[in-house]
């Protein structure tokens, strides 16, 4: 991991076309903004992470579903 110290109002660049600008620091808060091509998806981690999970738990593994089917003829 790349640990790269900014202040209020600077950038770094990822690649040639994506921008992350620190807008403001309050408290243990910062605020970030990113320019980034519209074809670039834009996802806070904790989103990610929770729809993964989600998925996860919604997948019926085929021998619970044979169990199901049994039980119930």
């Amino acid at each position: 991991m790349l640990v790269l110290s900014r202040k209020k109002g600077e950038s770094i660049m990822i690649g040639d076309d994506i921008e992350l600008t620190v807008l403001s620091v309050e408290g243990d808060t910062i605020k970030l903004g990113i320019k980034a091509p519209k074809q670039i998806d834009i996802i806070r981690k904790e989103i990610l992470v929770s729809v993964q999970e989600n998925n996860q738990s919604a997948v019926i593994d085929p021998k619970q579903i044979l169990d199901m089917l049994k039980k119930n003829s």
